[in-house]
């Protein structure tokens, strides 16, 4: 019998057909929500798995599930002990994404220091005037504060070395490297000109970003979150920056995707806001498609995973 997989249909060629050349069948959906997954790969026997959060009560659902594939890093959408003790492997791709999103923090950086946005934005409304009292900064001689210095965080710091800037960061767990200055948090936030989040997500570090974090930092402070929504309160940032608390925000993560015509974000004026797009490049995504059905092909060929989340029961 043919085992099947259940892919989005936006996934990458590249990782539809690594499946297919394995013989597996696609189950394409056209989205990954609960009641589509319950509906249409009720036989699936892996999964390549999104942003969207994955219940549970899929397990009922899905009887043949053996692994579900991440496809990206974060997995804070996922129960992976519990789908441990059911004897399904949760796994990631550690190495498809850290470049790219390392590229496109600094792409922010440079974006927000030099108004560009607002410059652009300005001139196409015919105000060729704007820029000259809207300056903006040089990050040579300013400070980034890299919160997490896990495979995204080094190669943050390894690209932004070029810039001139004082490099530091914060992570209980990573060891001295000669690049940056390891710190604590609150020497981070307090001395940082630009904050860069790459945290996992955890009992700690969830909202771990809040009115209190808001109030150490500098009022010319720029905050960047290409990591995951949960790692800040955003009611606080939104409150942080309409009140000059810091000077500005890239996000490109928020508490429900895809952001809402209603959405407080959108009333805030300092903020660049950004869908979801860290990891959005040809090669990133061709990357992490057949990182991921290859995580599925080796499980569903009776192997274990490179790179699995969990452990089974």
């Amino acid at each position: 019998m043919t085992l099947k997989v259940a892919v989005p249909a936006s996934l990458s060629q590249a990782g539809k057909d690594y499946l297919t050349n394995k013989g597996y069948t696609l189950i394409e959906t056209a989205d990954q929500s609960a009641a589509t997954l319950a509906k249409e790969a009720t036989d699936a026997d892996g999964i390549v798995l999104m942003t969207e959060p994955f219940p549970n009560s899929l397990a009922d659902q899905l009887p043949n599930l053996k692994v579900i594939a991440r496809h990206g890093v974060g997995y804070d959408n996922v129960d992976q002990d519990f789908w441990g003790q059911r004897g399904v492997w949760v796994t990631i791709t550690p190495h498809a994404n850290a470049a790219t999103v390392a590229e496109t923090t600094l792409a922010s950086m440079l974006m927000v220091s030099k108004n560009l946005v607002e410059d652009t934005n300005h001139l196409r409304q015919g105000d060729w005037d704007w820029a000259a009292s809207h300056k903006g900064f040089d990050l040579a001689g300013k400070t980034l504060g890299i919160m997490g210095y896990g495979r995204i965080g080094r190669m943050v710091a390894k690209k932004a070395a070029a810039l001139d800037m004082k490099l530091l960061a914060y992570d209980p767990f990573a060891k001295d490297d000669g690049l940056v200055t390891l710190v604590n948090k609150e020497t981070l936030l307090k001395e940082a000109d630009v904050v860069t989040l790459h945290m996992v997500v955890n009992e700690e570090t969830t909202h771990s970003i809040g009115a209190h974090e808001f109030g150490l930092m500098k009022d010319s402070a720029v905050l960047i979150n290409f990591g995951r929504a949960a790692l800040v309160d955003q009611a606080a940032m939104q409150k942080a920056l309409t009140k000059g608390e810091i000077a500005h925000a890239v996000v490109d993560v928020f508490d429900q995707e895809p952001l809402p015509e209603d959405d407080p974000w959108r009333q805030v004026p300092n903020v660049t806001l950004a869908p979801h797009i860290a990891s959005n490049t040809v090669e990133c995504m061709a990357r992490m498609a057949t990182d991921a059905a290859s995580e599925v092909a080796r499980v569903l060929e009776g192997n274990d995973p490179q790179w699995p989340v969990n452990k089974l029961s």
